[in-house]
């Protein structure tokens, strides 16, 4: 299996689409002033203890309060605790060897009260995003993710992934990690370290302790506000999916964006330098996702309804609580008479694609399946095989459960960030929802006096005309095609592409540097009623 990662930069979001065998498998979505990503680590203040919930809220300048659990203090909190106190009070960084350790351990049934106070300092890092009415979740435990390893202040173990099943290989990363790692540090082994060279692990190790000292450092800086601070970022979006997933596998790495290709380009560098000329920068006309046919696969995957295979499709439906998905055989050609083994068809296809699915929409919480009713238990174990087996690709926890005797199938995922919601369906651009709109007839005036507007008004003499590819098949169509003609009245910088990301009247024009003009600043140019006849 290849796999293609297409990361599509706009002004206001970035937007990242992983293809498997040219097949859209995850999709991510993010504006590019979103902040409170997992991973981030704030210098925050307690602001209120709520020994009911044996948690606190503490504030990290989200709109709503973070909330921290007595268990997500830590079993070393007491020495994080002294630690914090000795470096902020101060104003001046010290190492971790610099404070004596703790002997005091947190233990499991202690309440939040007798070791937190309102206003108390410390730092938090984000494990789950703001989710609906939910501020972020947080922990003390500070850790900091590498390709091969995750470095953990403040523990002392060396830990090796499970899904690394070779004794010989366990013992030879855990000894070569033990004489690398500074003292009272400990490092996770991921999986993807399997069979690495020991300088390429302590090059890591060391990056990632520089990362700690760092943000140390700038805690220290800010310790005297009262305000909330971002002491360390976790990196861009792009940049930490390529982390998690990047393989040899990868055949190319398409970036439409300068920046984001050359961060993009030295992160790939370092971590494995003989791929980084897969990482490319697309300069091509149409719009990225157009190009590589993600649109159209994105347009085809979320929805309310989804179908997959010969007319069967699945209902999908989300709410605050749960996801519940029902499946359907529509009305898909039966090749086999028997209802029975028709049922397992559809009931194994339809596992195919939930799987996908619930990578693609990175759909979390509780999600419960209703299959078609199948009366054979080996029916039933194949089908729960199946799906255990297609879920095998997703890094995000989970537990499947067995199909009940309602044949329902109940599944719990690891919920990070909100689901991903995709609106496909489109709304007018012209009316608005009000269902009344100008006269199609009078649709190409509007837009030669939007191309007026741009090229005489505002003096854009190099600019794109994006379309929807209809209106742009209509627009280009003949010899003396109405592009031919604005053209040569306005100008040969004028370039007409299709977008399959518009609606159908909806047009957009974009400046040569990739910025998009806001026509809603440009006074109308009263328009001539015999202009295109």
């Amino acid at each position: 299996m290849t796999s293609e990662l297409i990361v599509d930069v706009a002004h206001d979001k970035v937007s990242i689409a992983l293809l498997e065998d040219k097949r859209l498998a995850e999709f991510q979505q993010e504006g590019r002033m979103a902040h409170f990503a997992v991973g981030n680590i704030y210098l925050a203040r307690v602001k209120k203890i709520m020994p009911g919930l044996n948690a606190c809220f503490v504030n990290v300048g989200s709109e709503r309060d973070a909330f921290l659990h007595y268990l997500d203090l830590g079993f070393h909190w007491p020495w994080m605790e002294k630690y914090y106190s000795h470096t902020l009070s101060k104003r001046r960084y010290q190492t971790l060897q610099q404070v004596p350790r703790s002997e005091d351990e947190c233990g499991k049934d202690g309440h939040i009260q007798n070791v937190l106070k309102a206003q108390q300092q410390m730092l938090v890092q984000i494990v789950k995003e703001p989710i609906s009415t939910k501020g972020p979740r947080l922990t003390c435990e500070i850790s900091f993710a590498g390709r091969f390893l995750v470095l953990m202040p403040f523990n002392d173990k060396v830990n090796v992934s499970t899904k690394i099943v070779s004794r010989s290989e366990r013992a030879r990363l855990k000894q070569i990690v033990q004489g690398l790692k500074p003292k009272n540090v400990g490092i996770i082994i991921r999986t993807v370290a399997e069979g690495c060279a020991a300088a390429d692990l302590e090059q890591e190790i060391n990056l990632l302790y520089q990362r700690w000292e760092n943000t140390m450092k700038k805690a220290v800086q800010s310790a005297s506000s009262e305000k909330p601070t971002m002491v360390y970022e976790e990196t861009s979006r792009a940049v930490g999916l390529l982390r998690d997933i990047f393989n040899p596998s990868f055949e190319n790495i398409y970036v439409n964006d300068a920046d984001i290709y050359r961060e993009i380009a030295d992160y790939v560098g370092q971590i494995a330098p003989d791929c980084r000329n897969r990482v490319k920068h697309y300069t091509g006309q149409l719009p990225i996702f157009d190009n590589f046919n993600v649109t159209r696969q994105i347009a085809g995957s979320f929805g309310r309804i989804v179908g997959y295979q010969h007319g069967a499709y699945m209902y999908i439906e989300s709410t605050e609580a749960m996801h519940v998905v029902d499946i359907n055989s529509g009305n898909r050609s039966k090749q086999n008479d028997e209802q029975e083994l028709n049922a397992l068809d559809v009931n194994l296809a339809s596992a195919d694609e939930l799987a996908r699915q619930l990578r693609l929409r990175d759909m979390g919480g509780i999600i419960v399946v209703d299959f078609i009713d199948m009366a054979e238990p080996e029916h039933r174990q194949a089908l729960y095989e199946r799906m255990c087996e297609n879920m095998q690709r997703d890094r995000a926890k989970h537990t499947i459960l067995p199909l009940s005797k309602f044949g329902l199938m109940q599944i719990t995922r690891q919920r990070v960030r909100p689901a991903m919601e995709v609106k496909v369906e489109e709304s007018c651009p012209t009316c608005h929802g009000t269902g009344v709109i100008k006269s199609a007839l009078l649709f190409t005036d509007t837009l030669e006096s939007k191309v007026e507007q741009v090229t005489e008004m505002l003096g854009e003499r190099r600019v794109t005309l994006q379309l929807h590819p209809f209106v742009y098949a209509f627009v280009t169509k003949g010899l003396w095609s109405l592009k031919r003609r604005w053209q040569m009245h306005y100008g040969w910088g004028l370039r007409v592409i299709p977008n399959q990301q518009l609606s159908f009247l909806q047009y957009r024009f974009v400046k040569r540097d990739g910025e998009e003009i806001d026509l809603h600043e440009v006074e109308e140019l009263p328009q001539d009623p015999c202009r295109g006849h």
